[in-house]
């Protein structure tokens, strides 16, 4: 299956940080977040995605303040977060350190009193009685009729407008998968001729092949259940996930697999990556930031958060001086960045043979002379004298979290490794 759009240049090697605006500060706005952002350009982060910056139905809301999901309109800014003069100054600086820009777009359906309701009624899916309605069962929003061309083209207008009055990089597509493809098609022929843009949907590229036509980028929910499920049964099946991981293998030329721990639903409905994987998250975190495609990552996980935020309601993120984990993602961020192989579409990771595989991931990236080893110990156990098969790859190598130099003058490589611990080794 081909992909009908190219992937823009600076996707390749990049990486996407998760903005929840109202939980990030006590403020909850948009000037308050914009004193993190060298913070977060220092950390290595490259794309900002914000969660909806839309205003939030008050119509059967949900909570104090109601679901980020519930929009009232699709061309305003919530009041909560401030204004579009502050979120267009978001973009600015942003740009300035380098970042870009991505907005959540929830496509699929709007809060129950939304500006459509009233002027375009006909935009709407009826019930057998005649009422709005969700199909999921989500009574604080109501499903849009694809089936009707002028809502089409007012969606795909609004979010041209975003483009054109904020000059955003690109959009995160909630639940892509509920929307029909053809419309995602239709939608970046025509946003694409304004900006060439970035475009991550929230599905499963195995479950929904098809949309992966569009889009550049998508979520690997069936690694992170897997690996879920590895934990919770004592990390004794390392076979599945090594099946999984060449499922994801085959996904279309010019798109990208985005691995993933946490996010603002994980988070909220069913823990903080430590609940659901404890000693695991930091060993999934650099697999997901040295693996073929990109690694998301959530307000707050440089903390490290152990809170699950609340959705609906005011619960902001206790930062301090210096997250603890700013210097890990960092080392993992700026390596992506400066490495050859994260740059180069072909330099795709190749799996090591090692003496202890059942337990330790081995694998390799190469790009010409620049070569990186990746070993992750994906068992409660500590382990002596591991084995891995390096090939031809010779030379001085660096460790990139503990400085550490070997010289590899033959084909073996030997470590120790304690439980859940990982190396990444760059030449």
């Amino acid at each position: 299956m081909e992909k009908e759009f190219g992937l823009i240049s600076w996707a390749w090697n990049t990486n996407v940080y998760e903005v929840n605006t109202r939980q990030y500060t006590p403020e909850g706005t948009f000037q308050a977040f914009s004193a993190h952002l060298s913070r977060l350009a220092a950390m290595g982060v490259e794309v900002l995605w914000f969660m909806p910056i839309t205003p939030i139905s008050a119509l059967h809301r949900k909570g104090s303040l109601g679901s980020y999901y519930a929009c009232s309109s699709y061309t305003e800014v919530n009041p909560e977060f401030g204004s579009i003069h502050d979120f267009r100054s978001i973009v600015q600086q942003a740009h300035a350190l380098g970042m870009k820009v991505i907005i959540d777009w929830v496509a699929n359906h709007t809060g129950h009193d939304h500006v459509w309701t009233k002027k375009h009624p006909d935009f709407y899916k009826l019930n057998h009685e005649g009422k709005f309605f969700d199909a999921h069962g989500w009574d604080d929003v109501i499903d849009l009729n694809y089936e009707n061309n002028e809502m089409r083209d007012a969606m795909i207008d609004a979010m041209l407008y975003w483009v054109k009055e904020c000059n955003i990089d690109g959009f995160r597509c909630d639940m892509a998968m509920l929307t029909p493809v053809d419309f995602w098609f239709q939608a970046r022929k025509q946003v694409d001729q304004e900006k060439h843009l970035f475009w991550l949907a929230e599905l499963d590229p195995l479950e929904h092949p098809a949309y992966m036509k569009v889009f550049d980028a998508a979520y690997t929910w069936k690694w992170m259940h897997a690996t879920k499920q590895f934990k919770d049964d004592g990390a004794q099946h390392i076979h599945a996930l090594h099946e999984t991981l060449y499922r994801y293998g085959n996904m279309p030329q010019n798109t990208l697999p985005a691995w993933f721990t946490s996010n603002h639903d994980e988070n909220s409905w069913n823990g903080t990556e430590y609940e659901k994987y404890g000693e695991m998250a930091a060993p999934l975190a650099v697999f997901s930031s040295t693996w073929s495609g990109i690694p998301l990552l959530y307000s707050g996980q440089e903390l490290p958060n152990h809170k699950r935020l609340l959705f609906f309601d005011k619960d902001f993120i206790a930062w301090e001086s210096h997250p603890s984990l700013h210097d890990f993602y960092s080392s993992l961020f700026h390596l992506r960045k400066n490495h050859a192989s994260f740059r180069d579409p072909s330099a795709n990771p190749v799996l090591l043979r090692n003496s202890i595989d059942h337990h330790v991931i081995s694998f390799k990236r190469k790009s010409g002379d620049a070569v990186l080893f990746v070993l992750i110990n994906f068992s409660p156990y500590d382990l002596q004298h591991i084995e891995v098969d390096l090939g031809d790859d010779m030379g001085e190598y660096y460790e990139i979290f503990k400085g550490e130099i070997k010289n590899l003058e033959g084909r073996y490589m030997y470590v120790d490794m304690k439980q859940w611990t990982y190396q990444v080794w760059k030449k």
